[in-house]
């Protein structure tokens, strides 16, 4: 039985402007958004600045040493425009120095097979080549108005001031730290005497404080050599030099030989609603499917009910079943399969991933996903660099002979899905974090809107489910008990509270923009979460 209120109510009211919007998991992170717009950058700048400051503020979700996806919209030419830079496998990687250990699962995010000392899960060996830089400075680039070295300055000063541990920033270590002391650079950023986790004194004026300081000088020379410093440069030198040093297989060839992709978007008509996604390595492909499934299986009535619900149910199941039987990166990034199977969440593991929105004025819109992949990713730090870095390559199965088995040179497959819908004169950008819990959530959000017509704040504040790749279909417990008999007619129910960690349905953000005014939202449950006008 829960322990939790049955009569607690939480809202979070959308955000509205006729002038741009910044929708985020971090209220600094949007704010400094919202100051770029006003400043008279555009989404891209925005976002720029949006991802870096991110990276500083809430390091354990993602950061330069991390990956991702984008999805743009161009409101002047009404085009979508997918961007990737995901995570790859070293060159130099071996199978063989991932051996499994006999047990049957890891205990991290997927239930792969576990491998020795989980050499695949933590420490540098976890490490794949970041692309999160490369992407940034590719949008930058094409799209971009204000100089990037500006860009930089926000992150830079959080750097240099660190945050304070509240009562999130404890939880988070606390969950994390006998991971977090394996590494003695990860152990000084964010423990005490190196075992301990760093409390936030239980007041309203505690002074606990991450200290962010060695990131600084990394931030500095991006912003001064612009995004290839951490793959050409000095820098991204440094950076392999570390990783080496800790047993890690990446190298500086492998930076130097990394590049984000445009891509043409993945767009698809749904009823009377047209809706575009990233088209490979992501669960874009799984959301086309399940809206073609949803086209067929069900009528929208004038809100959700429990038919509805199990339409989803259903088309997410069908979905996640194809997803789980295909190919990830199976030829090593050359005309491969990518709807692949990267197996189910673990229940047990923590919230991981960021998702942010921007709309500006004139708008243009961007949904941006970025990962470390786990939370912590690695559990490593860079000590010449102040990065914590990713471990990307859990995203590949270690059983040897699969189609996502590990390899060298091979793309990992990320569960993210940010996407662009328009509905008559209506657009959005939608996206979340929370691992397999991502695309059913967008995909959810995505039919509230579409087909239900519901304001951004409706949507966000409606019960959802998840359904991510098991037998088993999580519910809110607010769902009205009629629909909840009618989910558990053909499938196994579970219900529970939506709360502020762990996220059960994962965590989204979004902006819509409607007759010229854009609006706002986050996850209603995230402590940190917000959506900032532009002044």
């Amino acid at each position: 039985m829960s322990s939790f209120s049955s009569s607690q109510i939480v809202r979070k009211p959308a955000t509205s402007s006729h002038n741009g919007i910044v929708a985020a998991q971090h209220r600094k992170a949007a704010e400094t958004g919202a100051e770029v717009l006003a400043a008279g950058g555009n989404a891209v700048d925005a976002a720029v600045a949006v991802s870096f400051v991110l990276g500083v503020v809430e390091p354990w979700m993602s950061g330069p040493a991390g990956g991702g996806a984008a999805m743009l919209w161009h409101a002047d030419e009404s085009r979508a425009e997918a961007l990737f830079y995901g995570m790859r496998a070293p060159a130099g990687l071996d199978p063989a120095d991932f051996p499994l250990s006999g047990e049957k699962i890891s205990g991290d995010l997927f239930p792969w097979k576990a491998v020795v000392e989980d050499r695949n899960v933590m420490g540098a060996t976890a490490v794949a080549v970041p692309g999160l830089v490369d992407g940034l400075g590719k949008a930058h680039a094409r799209y971009g108005t204000l100089p990037w070295r500006e860009l930089l300055q926000p992150a830079i000063a959080c750097a240099k001031e660190g945050f304070q541990v509240d009562w999130y920033v404890a939880l988070l270590i606390a969950a994390a730290s006998r991971n977090l002391a394996r590494d003695p650079d990860a152990a000084a950023r964010f423990l005490d005497d190196g075992q301990w986790p760093r409390v936030a004194n239980w007041t309203a004026l505690s002074d606990q404080r991450i200290d962010m300081s060695s990131m600084a000088p990394t931030l500095e020379e991006i912003a001064e050599q612009g995004p290839r410093a951490l793959y050409d440069g000095d820098l991204a030198a440094a950076l392999a030099k570390d990783v080496e040093a800790k047993g890690g297989a990446l190298r500086l060839a492998d930076l130097q030989a990394y590049q984000a992709e445009w891509q043409e978007a993945l767009s698809f008509d749904y009823r009377g609603a047209r809706l575009h996604v990233t088209p490979h390595l992501t669960a874009g492909p799984t959301i086309a499917q399940v809206f073609a499934r949803l086209a067929e299986d069900f009528t929208p009535a004038t809100a959700p009910v429990g038919a509805t619900y199990a339409a989803y149910a259903a088309a997410l199941k069908a979905a996640y079943a194809k997803r789980l039987a295909a190919d990830g990166d199976a030829a090593g990034g050359h005309g491969a399969k990518d709807s692949g199977a990267e197996g189910n969440d673990d229940p047990r593991a923590p919230a991981c991933t960021t998702h942010f929105c921007v709309a500006d004025k004139d708008g243009n819109m961007i949904a941006v996903t970025q990962t470390l992949l786990s939370a912590f990713g690695a559990r490593v730090v860079s000590p010449a660099t102040g990065l914590l870095l990713n471990n990307g390559l859990m995203w590949f199965d270690p059983e040897p002979g699969k189609p996502n088995s590990l390899g060298p040179g091979k793309r990992c497959l990320m569960n993210v899905c940010p996407l662009i819908g328009e509905v008559g004169e209506r657009r959005f950008a939608l996206g979340a974090s929370g691992g397999r819990k991502i695309m059913p959530a967008v995909a959810q959000l995505a039919s509230f809107l579409a087909d239900f017509g519901m304001s951004l704040e409706d949507a966000f504040h409606q019960p959802r489910i998840d359904v991510s790749g098991g037998d088993t279909v999580i519910a809110d417990d607010s769902l009205a008990p009629e629909t909840l008999r009618e989910l558990s007619a053909d499938n196994q129910v579970v219900t529970t509270r939506r709360a502020p960690y762990p996220f059960a349905f994962a965590c989204p953000a979004g902006v819509l923009r409607q007759a010229g005014e854009n609006w706002g939202a986050t996850e209603p449950l995230s402590p940190w979460g917000d959506a900032v006008a532009e002044t």
